[in-house]
C-alpha cells in the first residue's frame, strides 16, 4: 500500500530554499489503527526545514511506507501567498527533458518499497485554498513527468506525484485502490474543493478508472495522450520488446525515446522565441548534444523487463478504463497530440470527448507523444485558459482568475501576435486631468476601480484566441461579472457594443451601437469607479469588408452555417430586444490590405466617487450615460484626423525607420 505523503530527500524532490514550513503528520494504518501525530525532530536538506519521522532509503516513511494518512501543513507566518503580482515568475522556460532524466536517473538510485507520493522541490507553496493536483504518471512510473511545469502548478495546486519503482509489480487494480484512497482523504478533508487528476498516457487509465469509481467525488480530470486507445495502437511495441536480443538491451532506451518524443520539441521548450535565429539554433544545438547522452539512463528508469510488464499492465489498464467510461461524472480536458508514434490519440480525443460528459479537447498538431516534456505546452495556462482552473465546487471568472505570468505575456504578444503587433506598431495616447492628452499611459489612474469604456473593434483570429483571452482576464459580460471586478477595485475593460460594434456591416466603421439603458453607469457609481472612455482606430487599415452580414444572408450555404452556429451559443443578454442583444454572430470576408498602424486613446477621467446617490436617479444616470459614450466618439474622430499627421502610418515607413533608428516600441507617431 501507497503512503500518501514522502518527502524525498533529494535536489530534485525537498522543498525549495528559504521556505520553512513544520509539518504534522496524521496517520491511520490500513489494519486499522489508531491516529497518530508524528511530533519528531526537524530534518534539513538543501537549506529547507520539515519534520519526519525518520529516514530510509532516501525518504522520510512511517510505518515502511504501508500507512495512509492525511497532512496537516503548518507554515510560518505569512508563508503562504494570498495572492500572484501581474507577470509573476512561473518557472517555465527553465527546465528541459535533461533535468527529468537527471531527476530520474537519482530516484532510482534510492529506489524500492510500495509505490508512493512525493511532493516536487520546484513545486514550493501554493496560493491560500488551492485544489490538490494529483500526476498520475506514464509508462515510466518515476512521478517527474511535470517537471516543466512544477512551478507554475506550485502556485495553484497543492501537487502530489505518484512514484511506482522500477521493481514494483503492483497490478492495476492495486494502483486504481492507493489512488482511490487518497482522493477519498483528500475529499473528506476538503469537501468543497475539487481534486484535480493529471494522468499521462498510462495515468489517464488510472486517472478514468478512479473517477468512474467514485462518481459522488468533485474531480477534474487532466487527460494527457490518454492510452485508452492502446488497443488500437500501430505500433506493435509488446512483440519488438519480447524478441528483442538481450544483447541489444543498450538500444532499447533509444528505441523508446524515438517512438515516444520530438526531440527537437524537447530542446527547444527553454530556447526565446524573440532571440536571433543564429542563437536559438545554438541554444538548440547545445540542448540536444546535452540531453542526448542522457537518454541512455532510461535503461535504468525502465529496464527491458520493467517496460515489458508495464506495457502488459497497460492492456489491462485500458481495458479497464473504457468498460468504465460511462460511469465517469467529473469535468474532464483532454490534451492530445497530432505528431503522437506511439498512440492514436487525435482519433481517441474524438472518441472520449463525445464518450465523456463534460469534456474539452486541445490538439497540438506538432507534439510528439511526451507532450508535457515539450515546447509549446504550458500546462497551467493551458487549464486557465479552458476555464478548469477553480478553488470551490463552481467556476468563479472573478475568484478564480489568476493574472497571467511573465511567460505567458511573452508567449501570447511575441509568439501568438507577434506578427500582428509588428505590423501594426501600436500607438498608445492618454489624457490629463487638465485635459492635456500625451503620448503614453500617463493619464490613466492608477488606484482602481477603474471602468475603460471602448468601442468594440474587429477579432479575426482562429478559435485559439478565446483561450488567450480567457488567460489575459476575458471574463462574460454580466452584472455579476462587474460587480464582482469593481468590488475587488479592478481595472475593467468594458464594450457596451459588445459583437454589434465588433462585427459591423459595410458603410458603419467606427459608429457605436450601444444600449438605450446606461447598463454601467450606476455599477460604477455603486463603488465610486473612475470611467475612462477609450478610443480605438487601425482596423479598417489592415482590411477591407468583402461580405458583410447582410451578404451572407442572401447565400444559402453561409446563410445555413451562420444561423447554425448561432444555435449553439448562449446568449448573454437574454431578453433584451435591442439590436445590440440579438445580433447574429458571424465571420465576415475581408479583403487584406498593407497593414496601416493601430492607435489608442485614453479620454480625461471621469470620477463618480461620492455621486452614488445622485446616479440612482435614473436622467442623471442616462446623462453621464450619453457623456461617456460622447467621449468615445470624440476620441475615435480626434485619433482618425490625428493619424493623417503620423509619418510613420504605413509599415514601409515603419520598417525603415526601425531598420536605421529605434526599436519597435519607439517609433514615433504624430503629436498631439
Amino acid at each position: 500500500m501507497a503512503s500518501v505523503f514522502t518527502c524525498m530527500i533529494s535536489p530534485n524532490v525537498a522543498l525549495n530554499s528559504g521556505i520553512k514550513p513544520r509539518f504534522g503528520v496524521r496517520t491511520q494504518s490500513v489494519s486499522g489503527g489508531d491516529s497518530t501525530v508524528l511530533t519528531s525532530d526537524v530534518i534539513v536538506a538543501n537549506g529547507t526545514s520539515f519534520a519526519g519521522e525518520k529516514e530510509k532509503n532516501g525518504a522520510l516513511v512511517g510505518n515502511n511506507g504501508k500507512l495512509k494518512h492525511r497532512v496537516e501543513k503548518k507554515w510560518e507566518k505569512d508563508a503562504i501567498f494570498k495572492d500572484l503580482e501581474i507577470l509573476w515568475d512561473d518557472g517555465y522556460g527553465t527546465k528541459t527533458v535533461k533535468d527529468y532524466l537527471d531527476g530520474a536517473k537519482e530516484i532510482v538510485k534510492i529506489d524500492g518499497g510500495p509505490p508512493r507520493w512525493f511532493c516536487p522541490a520546484e513545486c514550493g507553496q501554493s496560493l491560500k485554498d488551492s485544489p490538490i493536483l494529483l500526476f498520475l504518471p506514464g509508462l515510466d512510473g518515476v512521478g517527474l513527468g511535470l517537471t516543466l511545469h512544477h512551478k507554475a502548478l506550485g502556485k495553484a495546486f497543492e501537487v502530489r506525484c505518484l512514484h511506482i519503482p522500477v521493481r514494483d509489480r503492483t497490478t492495476f487494480e492495486g494502483l486504481v485502490k492507493i489512488v482511490e484512497e487518497t482522493v477519498r482523504l483528500e475529499h473528506a478533508s476538503s469537501t468543497y474543493k475539487p481534486i484535480y487528476l493529471v494522468g499521462e498516457s498510462f495515468g489517464a487509465c488510472l486517472a478514468l478508472s478512479v473517477a468512474a469509481r467514485n462518481p459522488q467525488i468533485d474531480l477534474v480530470l487532466v487527460l494527457v495522450n490518454p492510452a485508452t486507445s492502446f488497443s488500437r495502437s500501430q505500433l506493435p511495441l509488446l512483440p519488438i520488446l519480447e524478441a528483442l536480443p538481450e544483447g541489444l538491451h543498450d538500444v532499447l532506451p533509444y528505441l523508446v525515446g524515438f517512438v515516444t518524443s520530438n526531440p527537437v520539441k524537447m530542446a527547444m521548450a527553454n530556447i526565446e522565441y524573440k532571440l536571433p535565429p543564429r542563437l536559438q539554433f545554438q541554444q538548440l544545438y547545445h540542448n540536444l548534444t546535452s540531453f542526448l547522452p542522457s537518454v541512455s539512463v532510461l535503461s535504468d528508469i525502465i529496464p527491458k523487463e520493467t517496460l515489458i510488464w508495464r506495457l502488459k499492465l497497460l492492456q489491462s489498464a485500458a481495458a479497464y478504463a473504457n468498460s468504465r467510461l460511462h460511469a465517469v461524472k467529473a469535468e474532464s480536458l483532454v490534451l492530445v497530440s497530432g505528431n503522437d508514434n506511439l498512440l492514436p490519440s487525435r482519433d481517441e480525443a474524438r472518441r472520449l470527448k463525445s464518450s465523456l460528459k463534460n469534456c474539452k479537447v486541445r490538439c497540438f498538431k506538432n507534439n510528439g507523444h511526451s507532450l508535457l516534456m515539450e515546447d509549446g505546452l504550458n500546462l497551467l495556462t493551458i487549464i486557465k485558459g479552458t476555464s478548469k482552473y477553480r478553488r470551490t465546487r463552481r467556476f468563479d471568472f472573478v475568484s478564480d482568475f489568476l493574472p497571467p505570468s511573465m511567460s505567458e505575456f511573452k508567449c501570447a504578444f511575441d509568439e501568438a501576435s507577434g506578427t500582428f503587433l509588428f505590423a501594426t506598431c501600436s500607438a498608445v495616447f492618454s489624457t490629463l486631468d487638465d485635459g492635456t492628452i500625451v503620448r503614453g499611459l500617463a493619464g490613466v489612474p492608477d488606484e482602481g476601480p477603474v471602468l475603460f469604456v471602448e468601442v468594440m473593434e474587429n477579432s479575426f483570429t482562429g478559435f485559439s484566441v478565446i483561450d488567450w483571452l480567457k488567460v489575459m482576464g476575458a471574463v462574460p459580460v454580466t452584472g455579476s461579472n462587474l460587480f464582482k471586478l469593481l468590488s475587488t477595485k479592478s481595472h475593467v475593460l468594458l464594450y457596451p457594443g459588445g459583437q454589434r460594434e465588433a462585427l459591423h456591416n459595410k458603410g458603419e466603421a467606427y459608429k457605436l451601437f450601444w444600449p438605450d439603458q446606461p447598463e454601467f453607469v450606476r455599477m460604477a457609481a455603486r463603488f465610486g469607479a473612475t470611467i475612462v472612455p477609450f478610443g480605438t482606430v487601425g482596423e479598417d487599415d489592415i482590411g477591407e469588408f468583402a461580405l458583410d452580414y447582410h451578404d451572407m444572408m442572401k447565400i444559402p450555404i453561409l446563410n445555413d452555417h451562420v444561423r447554425g452556429f448561432m444555435s449553439k451559443l448562449t446568449r448573454v443578454r437574454d431578453g433584451s430586444k435591442e439590436e445590440v442583444a440579438n445580433t447574429e454572430l458571424f465571420f465576415p470576408g475581408l479583403l487584406p490590405r498593407l497593414p496601416g498602424r493601430f492607435y489608442y486613446l485614453f479620454g480625461k477621467p471621469i470620477k463618480t466617487k461620492g455621486l452614488k446617490e445622485k446616479l440612482g436617479d435614473k436622467e442623471n444616470a442616462n446623462l453621464l450615460y450619453l457623456h461617456v459614450k460622447s467621449e468615445v466618439e470624440n476620441s475615435i474622430a480626434y485619433l482618425l484626423k490625428k493619424r493623417e499627421e503620423d509619418p510613420c502610418r504605413n509599415v514601409i515607413d515603419r520598417t525603415i525607420y526601425r531598420a536605421f533608428y529605434s526599436p519597435l516600441h519607439e517609433v514615433p507617431a504624430f503629436e498631439p
